[in-house]
């Protein structure tokens, strides 16, 4: 199965901010993706990630993945589909919009030294905005 690790970063929080999406194939073929997202706090770059990745796999008619993250926050809210934050309420309508659409979707939460990869791309598009 398709493995997709998600990250988002915040250099300030709030401060300009990046996703990164790490696609593995698991065929030896591997994507990176990073998107710089503006000024906003870390948490709404890691949602923003979640999003990013999986507009990725959409556009690319993936519909089975197993996404990754070294975000509790993320992983809680997928998991009960309910954010006790409401600032957050709109990321995680858009995010179950788009996992509705999936015909099979995990999320897991892993350590951040596994998200090495994600996380590189994140403060890659942090740095495209200061350029």
């Amino acid at each position: 199965m398709i493995e997709v690790y998600i990250d988002g970063a915040s250099a300030g929080n709030p401060g300009p901010s990046g996703a990164g999406v790490f696609i593995n194939f698991k065929n030896g073929q591997v994507e990176g993706h990073f998107f710089p997202l503006g000024v906003m706090s870390n948490h709404e770059a890691e949602y923003e990630a979640l999003i990013k990745g999986l507009d990725v796999c959409l556009e690319k008619g993936i519909t089975t993945a197993s996404f990754r993250t070294d975000s509790k926050l993320i992983d809680d809210a997928i998991e009960r589909r309910y954010v006790k934050n409401k600032q957050f309420q709109r990321y995680l309508e858009q995010a179950l919009i788009r996992i509705d659409k999936f015909d099979l979707f995990f999320l897991k939460w892993i350590p951040s030294k596994q998200n090495k990869n994600a996380d590189e791309l994140a403060r890659k598009a942090i740095s495209k905005q200061r350029e």
